[in-house]
């Protein structure tokens, strides 16, 4: 049981990766990302997790760097984008991630989303990296069962990670057993569904029987189930307060009362049915 936010999880090629990190999804290059990622690392976290496409991975190196943390202390992970997959595209986007982020190596290196026709010379990159040793792990976003299945049929080295969107509304249930079958940790994004969770009547019941937050509750729901999770804020406050639900444990009946919120409600788009 993860007992705080330095607590792991280990991936299938044995290394640790933080269960709790922040993501930095649509925060501004700059000092806003810089604040919240050097405000993150005070307070104890220890995974920041960005991407090529959300244009903050410059502000993310900053930070990494100000932060006074070293960086073999760090759990960084970043994602190749969907205009530059293919094999050679992918090792040149690294590249330029690794610049931007100012690092010698990443901790994992993510597909974003699984463009057709592309994902698997994508993932022959990440290989490469990965063997190459520019990487720690290696891993994919946003990836169905079924594209899982068709990626492993040619793949020499097992995604470590699947990052999907996953809150209480989709809780993913099948694709989770999937993934745990195959020894792929699962990370949400999304983790409070964009904040439309946070006015749920049930789950605000639950949360003032633990004088916690309904965020709060959340959050713990995920770090109960195993799930990797990274909720992003910009404000110093709240993100000290999303990462405070380690003094509390959710009962064998509330963790069943939120499994059971499930309705497939996704927030972003169906990996199935994606046009960017």
């Amino acid at each position: 049981m993860a007992k705080d936010l330095h607590s792991t999880v280990t991936l299938l090629n044995g290394v640790q990766m933080p269960i709790f990190g922040l993501g930095v999804w649509q925060v501004e290059e700059g000092e806003s990302v810089i604040h919240s990622v050097k405000s993150a690392i005070k307070a104890g976290y220890r995974a920041i997790d960005t991407a090529a496409i959300y244009q903050n991975e410059r502000g993310v190196g900053q930070a990494i760097k100000e932060s006074g943390v070293p960086r073999e202390d760090l759990f960084i992970t970043t994602k190749v984008w969907n205009s530059d997959q293919g094999y050679e595209s992918t090792l040149a986007a690294f590249e330029e991630s690794l610049e931007k982020l100012g690092l010698e190596y990443v901790d994992l290196y993510l597909i974003h989303w699984p463009v057709a026709g592309k994902y698997k010379e994508t993932w022959k990159a990440l290989e490469k990296l990965y063997k190459d040793g520019r990487v720690r792990a290696i891993g994919v976003s946003n990836f169905h069962q079924h594209h899982l299945e068709d990626l492993l049929e040619d793949a020499e080295v097992v995604p470590m990670v699947d990052q999907i969107e996953l809150h209480p509304l989709l809780s993913q249930e099948s694709l989770r057993n999937y993934c745990a079958s195959e020894g792929i940790q699962v990370t949400a994004w999304s983790p409070l569904g964009r904040g439309s969770l946070l006015n749920n009547a049930d789950l605000a019941k639950i949360a003032e029987k633990y004088n916690k937050t309904v965020a709060q509750v959340i959050l713990r729901w995920d770090v109960q189930n195993g799930i990797i999770v990274i909720p992003r804020s910009t404000k110093e406050e709240r993100i000290i307060e999303n990462a405070d639900i380690f003094d509390f444990e959710l009962s064998k009946e509330d963790m069943a009362f939120i499994n059971s919120l499930n309705k497939n409600e996704r927030t972003g788009a169906d990996p199935d049915n994606f046009d960017f």
